[in-house]
């Protein structure tokens, strides 16, 4: 039998930390199946799926987080096999807008409230061409639920602020 964990991994963004963590995840007979990292800030930070058999699951668990002696801290928790995939549409989602203090919480605020699910999210600032204005963009992959029209979120975000950039695409 075979168990899931959803592991998160932050530690300095040093050479060599992926490494170290597909070796003990290996080791542990454990099948890394996907992942998502980045530096941040000086920081590397991940998310990833590992298939492990059951027998060996407490082993692959004490073992990553034994890695907090060399300042890889990892967070583990059981996960599903997969998840059924419930009616809606899948949307990308990008967005730009003048950078402002709450800007996230605006947004994902009003994808709750639509009972959109947010299932990736990547958003960063950057200045705008030929002035010092502080542009945020998100990108996004969103599961609408049953009902709600692709426009009517659009319209909803863009009703935020007159400097609000919304498109919305099905994936290829």
């Amino acid at each position: 039998m075979k168990s899931y964990l959803a592991l998160t991994i932050i530690a300095d963004d040093v050479p060599g930390v992926v490494e170290r963590i597909a070796d003990v995840v290996m080791h542990s007979g454990g099948n890394w199946t996907e992942s998502s990292m980045s530096r941040l800030a000086g920081k590397f930070a991940g998310i990833l799926l590992v298939e492990v058999p059951s027998a060996h699951q407490a082993e692959l668990t004490a073992a990553l987080e034994s890695l907090a002696g060399e300042g890889i801290k990892v967070t583990v928790e059981p996960a599903g096999e997969s998840e059924s995939e419930d009616p809606g549409e899948i949307l990308t989602m990008s967005l730009m807008a003048n950078d402002r203090i709450g800007i996230v919480e605006e947004i994902t605020a009003i994808l709750a409230g639509l009972k959109v699910n947010v299932e990736q999210l990547h958003t960063h600032c950057e200045n705008a061409p030929m002035s010092a204005v502080a542009l945020f963009r998100a990108s996004a992959r969103i599961h609408l639920p049953p009902g709600l029209h692709q426009d009517d979120l659009q319209a909803s975000l863009e009703d935020l602020s007159g400097d609000i950039m919304v498109e919305l695409d099905v994936p290829e």
